[in-house]
């Protein structure tokens, strides 16, 4: 879709909710919940070894994804390339990024893909990782980052309509992928799609807590689970 988006993004000078989040860029509202294009989840790296899962983009990322891609294309770089660095750039960035590098290495997930640190992984190793959410566009709930709930993504039409067009067949070109689960919004969905043979339990590091400093049980969560995620990880890569 960045192609469709160029112009209005070109014009960009200003990057505050009220210059992205207008009905220039409004994909769908229903109610109180809004969901808005972004340009930072419009490639796969099938070639991937480690999947991260979010639940959509927040309003941090997609502020980094639309600054990237208003300097790339006033720069006349190519759109595979600003795609790039939208994903790049945008990941989980700020300290959710840095949580999330953290727990990774605690579990030795660094080890399992010869890194020295899963930080590589955002740097120059970032051939070995693809990172997603649910839905792949930002939502907004009353004009603030949908949280997985209220409403719940299976229990939406239009959420879930989303989910199955799009994280579905990404997923499905992913399938010897290391999937790890941001928060248990994420991991509800992945034992949905077990249960649905979609994917499979084995390649799923489910009970992973959700990396942003927001969550208050995030360490407490990590270390009750630590030695299960790391059976986990040492079962995945043993087959």
């Amino acid at each position: 879709m960045l192609e469709q988006y160029c112009t209005e993004i070109m014009k960009l000078e200003s990057f505050q909710k009220e210059n992205i989040l207008t009905e220039t860029f409004r994909l769908y509202r229903r109610d109180n919940l809004e969901i808005y294009y972004s340009p930072h989840n419009e490639i796969i790296n099938e070639k991937a070894k480690v999947l991260i899962i979010g639940i959509t983009p927040g309003w941090t990322q997609t502020c980094i994804a639309y600054r990237t891609a208003r300097d790339g294309l006033r720069n006349r770089s190519g759109l595979e390339e600003i795609k790039k660095q939208c994903k790049r750039n945008s990941r989980f960035a700020g300290s959710m990024r840095k949580n999330l590098i953290e727990m990774l290495d605690e579990l030795n997930l660094n080890k399992k893909l010869r890194l020295e640190s899963c930080c590589e992984l955002f740097a120059d190793r970032d051939d070995l990782l693809h990172t997603t959410s649910l839905i792949p566009y930002p939502v907004f709930v009353n004009q603030k980052n949908y949280t997985g709930s209220h409403p719940r993504i299976m229990e939406n039409e239009l959420l879930y309509g989303l989910l199955k067009k799009y994280f579905y067949p990404e997923a499905s070109c992913l399938s010897d992928t290391l999937m790890i689960p941001l928060g248990n919004c994420v991991g509800e969905i992945l034992q949905q799609m077990i249960r649905e043979k979609a994917i499979q339990e084995e390649q799923c590091l489910l009970g992973f807590p959700h990396p942003s400093g927001a969550n208050g049980h995030r360490k407490r969560q990590f270390w009750e689970n630590k030695e299960r995620l790391q059976k986990a990880i040492e079962s995945f890569f043993a087959t």
